[in-house]
């Protein structure tokens, strides 16, 4: 009885991993390159273009101070020799001053650019995932892997071309 039991167990743990493993052959897998496709549409090129744009008035502003700021500086390395202390001292007030305005304004302005190319980055990774999804739902997949977190996968798998299309296609 013993034997018949154990022998019973074993055959139902063989055909239950026999069939787990059929049943993994049959799920369609695809990868997609989100990066690489995200890189290669013409939108993500143009976010810095269109970020810069937006920002253009608080750039020159800045730049305009910066080229001020470089002036003094260069000012009183050339004339600091023939200066008073009084004209020296207050040369260097003014660099002072001028440093801590192009400090507080280089730094959110770098902040602000940054969160609106972030911004500009997120809604084209969107586009792109509404695609995978499609394409996914499609071709009926049950699983799409990034292929940045992917060792290796055959090339047949990768469906990096139809996304991009889609993507292409839903503009």
């Amino acid at each position: 009885m013993k034997t018949f039991t154990k022998t019973l167990i074993a055959g139902a743990m063989l055909s239950s991993a026999l069939l787990s493993t059929a049943v993994q052959a049959a799920q369609k897998i695809g990868v997609v390159d989100v990066q690489g496709i995200t890189r290669s549409l013409p939108q993500f090129a143009e976010i810095a273009q269109v970020v810069t744009a937006e920002f253009k008035d608080q750039i020159q502003e800045v730049n305009t101070q910066s080229e001020e700021y470089n002036f003094l500086v260069q000012k009183l390395q050339r004339e600091s020799a023939t200066m008073s202390a009084a004209e020296k001292t207050k040369l260097e007030d003014q660099i002072i001053a001028l440093q801590k305005v192009l400090q507080e304004k280089t730094g959110p302005l770098q902040q602000n650019m940054q969160r609106r190319e972030q911004e500009e980055q997120r809604k084209i990774l969107g586009l792109v995932m509404q695609a995978v999804e499609k394409i996914a739902a499609d071709g009926k997949y049950d699983m799409v892997l990034n292929r940045s977190t992917t060792p290796f996968a055959k090339p047949e798998f990768d469906i990096s071309q139809k996304v991009l299309e889609q993507v292409t296609k839903a503009q």
